[in-house]
């Protein structure tokens, strides 16, 4: 899961929303780096990957790509569930996308103490309303541009663009499939 997905996920109090982005920017143990709500929903975002990584429906999912991008399957498919999130986010929310994006920039915006590289693109997270975007198909293609130029390999990513539109509607149905099994599973967590 991509980053609507997790901050959707991970629970509506502040440190849970912090604790949700953190957890794609925070790597090693935890150990009191953070309040202890922050480590907490830090910790579930870590079970969520990993339960979406060896659930049968995104092994399904990743599958449906071709050999020679299995390597970047997954991080395709984070991106295109975070779309699909975004698209279809009345069927997951009552909570209307813009309402809950503008809340959850609020929250980093009053974060004096963001991790590193997060407290670089936030600013230009809420600027772009990078979450909200997501709900326009074609935005993925300046999302796949910016993750090409960070890779020591940028041609993994060529033509991704052309296989997610081929993959379109096979993917949309393991995502609508997936995610509230992924809800559930969730919840379960956050306790």
């Amino acid at each position: 899961m991509n980053y609507l997905a997790h901050l959707h996920l991970g629970g509506d109090q502040p440190a849970q929303l912090l604790g949700s982005l953190y957890g794609d920017f925070v790597k090693g143990p935890l150990a009191g780096r953070f309040p202890a709500p922050v480590e907490h929903a830090i910790a579930v975002h870590r079970r969520i990957d990993a339960y979406t990584d060896s659930h049968p429906l995104v092994l399904q999912a990743k599958a449906r790509f071709p050999q020679a991008r299995r390597r970047t399957a997954g991080i395709l498919l984070d991106l295109f569930f975070d779309h699909c999130l975004a698209r279809h986010w009345r069927r997951y929310a009552d909570e209307p996308l813009a309402q809950f994006t503008a809340r959850v920039y609020r929250v980093l915006d009053n974060e004096p103490a963001l991790p590193e590289r997060l407290a670089y693109i936030a600013p230009r997270m809420a600027a772009q309303d990078w979450l909200g975007s997501y709900e326009e198909f074609a935005v993925l293609q300046q999302v796949l541009l910016g993750m090409s130029r960070r890779l020591s390999r940028p041609q993994m990513l060529e033509g991704a663009m052309e296989e997610l539109r081929e993959l379109y509607e096979p993917l949309t149905d393991d995502f609508h499939a997936f995610y509230p099994e992924l809800q559930r599973f969730a919840r379960l967590q956050i306790g």
